[in-house]
């Protein structure tokens, strides 16, 4: 049906509730109605790589790592699947009269908040720094989650945390954002904005901190004069979990329950995820709310739910629980994961080989571990392959593969009664006894992520430095004393202090979390059997020296945008085993009426082995005062070339990479002469100086 039969239809289900009623609803575990057959109904769903929290599902690589294949059409496929496996359970749950939390079709993803500063615990969960990267893989997987029949929502999508979020944790309950409006408008809102106007995203989640003195879950000008009235949101808005209460308990913007209540209410937030909607009736009573605005509350809520088909039923309704990890859904995973590495540096160790002489030794705390491949957010597969399993299974009888965890991931041993240090002698024997070394270490959930969720509580789940954990830095150099090649597999959602693999490692692996399977993939790439073709979705800083203050929100120095320094690692860059080359890139056609450049481009891969690779294209206005800094990502796509293999292909470039946004946050003509710089990574001195390639150039100019 399309919207507006859904609303009609909500109007007159909603029409025939008492107040109590219509406001019970508007909390995320509404319950029923029985005596007008509403079921219960359980708002808070999570599916940020992968139906999460809700039993048995496909696992993807975490968000970080899907935003590293650079791949939207592989993006909209995962939120397919992510919603086919959704319908499955929800199908069968509901068959069963379970309607618990998490068991539902409202998913809070994607999370497209910037990934602005590297010690950022919940970075992991967005698509890495830049707002256009952000922008076409948050509204790629928006759309897979909601199905391609705009009348019938498969599963309704969240845009979160509108807006203006991504740290510090430890304070995010009181914290207050202060961003420009040119900040906000050219960095922070634009994927939030393609999400509802191209993506129609049926919900947005607010933030916990305030913006501008705002709380973001009960502030007019996000909410009202942006949202809804700038941009013409007409889905649901949903608070972040106990969000309200932090309206009079940190951010004392309010003195009481039923103020906050009304706050949030009256700016437009529709479900409270938590309890303090529990006091919206009071609050109507003391005059702060109208009985009006929580039955507007109640018709959007249902509105949804109608869409969803949850009343009238649905074509969805026959989706079989034999679709959860099925076949087709877990080769869409190790897809993903195989997009998502990223190699680093290679001297060519890369990739092994498998014989009878071989030697492999394997070591570190993530290379047999299960928590290093799920990030957080996740869901439970049915099988989990690690990076030693994986090695081992593809080596099988060919060749001898050794083990050694060799450090704690932070404590300073692993048994509790022994010497400092336990592993790292079994880790350098193992080094000794073997051809190559392949070394996983990182992070993982308990170290990074969202604050209550980690037990890193010294920083609440962000990073207080760049550093890998002390131990794993006292195990990286004794395995490197031994002079064996080492392949060094960094898991973890972030970046981290690579330098000194930089230095000393034969190869550089960035694996991210690579999903409960990933091992398999993984392997594949170690060993050949495909090449790696991730790109960095976030800049890898030399150190945190260079960056402003985490608390400061301008963007200064921040990001490959806007930084001044030069990067370890940067954004956009990715080494494959083949050597895809961008030949040639001129404009063929601007289209008058929306600014839209054509770019024709021949690229070509000059090595000896078949490779994806991303074809990226950047822009640098030269003349406006309003102009980044440095050059911005305007459009991207993959490519797979065959050895000596050509290709030509046609990329647009949006009119809307040739505006600038002045001060006060409004989107105004450039300067009119414009370099557009097309290659496999960014136009910067040290990405060329890593890959050997600089991009082509190509002079745009405007009247």
């Amino acid at each position: 049906m399309t919207r507006e039969e859904a609303r009609r239809k909500a109007e007159e289900l909603v029409g025939q509730m008492s107040v109590e009623e219509r406001a019970s609803q508007l909390r995320y575990d509404a319950p029923a109605i029985e005596r007008l057959g509403v079921p219960a109904y359980n708002w808070w769903g999570e599916a940020l790589h992968g139906v999460a929290r809700a039993g048995v599902a496909t696992s993807f690589p975490q968000a970080i790592g899907m935003a590293a294949t650079f791949d939207t059409e592989l993006i909209h496929s995962a939120g397919d699947v992510a919603a086919t496996e959704g319908r499955a359970k929800y199908n069968a749950y509901s068959a069963e009269n379970d309607r618990d939390i998490y068991k539902g079709l409202t998913f809070w993803s994607p999370n497209v908040n910037i990934f602005r500063d590297p010690r950022w615990g919940r970075g992991q969960e967005t698509y890495g720094e830049d707002p256009y990267l952000t922008s076409r893989l948050g509204v790629a997987y928006v759309e897979g989650l909601q199905g391609d029949d705009k009348d019938v929502l498969k599963s309704a999508a969240c845009a979160k945390h509108f807006a203006v979020h991504s740290g510090p944790e430890a304070v995010r309950h009181e914290f207050n954002a202060v961003a420009t409006k040119k900040d906000m408008a050219e960095t922070y809102l634009p994927a939030f904005k393609a999400c509802v106007q191209e993506a129609g995203v049926e919900a947005v989640m607010g933030a916990y901190n305030r913006t501008n003195g705002e709380p973001c879950c009960g502030s007019k000008t996000l909410m009202q004069d942006i949202l809804r009235d700038e941009w013409k949101f007409e889905g649901h808005y949903v608070s972040d979990c106990w969000a309200i209460k932090d309206f009079h308990e940190k951010h004392m913007v309010t003195h009481t329950m039923e103020e906050s209540a009304a706050l949030a209410l009256k700016c437009g937030c529709d479900i409270n995820c938590g309890v303090t909607y529990l006091y919206l009736l009071k609050a109507l009573e003391q005059g702060l709310v109208t009985e009006e605005e929580i039955t507007e509350a109640a018709v959007r809520a249902f509105t949804t739910r109608y869409l969803l088909g949850l009343f009238d039923g649905s074509k969805y309704d026959d989706i079989s629980f034999e679709k959860v990890e099925c076949e087709a859904h877990l080769e869409v995973a190790q897809r993903l994961t195989r997009e998502s590495v990223v190699l680093l540096k290679n001297d060519g160790v890369l990739p092994l080989n498998t014989s009878a002489a071989q030697t492999i030794g394997v070591i570190g705390p993530n290379a047999d571990s299960r928590e290093a491949l799920v990030g957080n957010y996740h869901g439970t597969s049915s099988r989990y392959i690690t990076i030693l399993e994986g090695i081992q299974d593809k080596v099988g009888h060919n060749g001898r593969v050794l083990y050694s965890e060799g450090s704690h991931l932070f404590k300073d041993r692993v048994e509790n009664l022994a010497w400092e240090n336990d592993r790292v002698a079994e880790a350098v024997i193992v080094a000794k006894h073997s051809d190559v070394v392949v070394l996983c270490v990182g992070l993982n959930e308990t170290l990074e992520g969202e604050e209550g969720d980690t037990g890193n509580s010294y920083a609440s789940g962000d990073k207080n430095d760049l550093l890998l954990p002390e131990p794993q830095r006292k195990l990286m150099e004794a395995v490197f004393a031994v002079g064996k090649p080492v392949v060094v597999c960094l898991m973890a959602g972030s970046a981290i202090d690579l330098s000194e693999a930089q230095d000393k490692a034969a190869a550089v692996l960035q694996l991210w979390y690579p999903g409960a399977r990933g091992g398999k993939a993984v392997a594949d790439i170690l060993f050949g059997d495909c090449s790696p073709s991730g790109k960095l979705p976030v800049t890898f800083y030399r150190t945190l020296e260079e960056l402003p203050a985490f608390e400061d929100y301008t963007m200064n120095g921040r990001t490959y945008r806007y930084m001044e320094q030069e990067a370890l690692y940067p954004f956009g860059y990715g080494l494959t085993y083949g050597d895809v080359q961008v030949e040639k890139a001129e404009v063929v056609k601007v289209d008058e009426a929306t600014g839209d450049a054509i770019v024709h481009v021949t690229v070509r891969n000059a090595g000896d082995t078949a490779t994806g690779d991303v074809i990226q294209i950047y822009v640098k206005d030269q003349k406006s005062p309003f102009a980044v800094p440095n050059h911005s990502l305007c459009a991207f796509a993959r490519v797979f070339l065959n050895a000596g293999e050509s290709t030509e292909m046609d990329m647009t470039v949006s009119g809307n990479a040739f505006l600038a946004v002045n001060e006060e946050g409004v989107f105004v003509k450039g300067g009119g002469s414009y370099a557009l710089y097309v290659g496999t990574g960014q136009p910067d001195s040290r990405t060329a100086a890593l890959t050997g390639k600089k991009c082509v150039e190509v002079p745009v100019t405007f009247s």
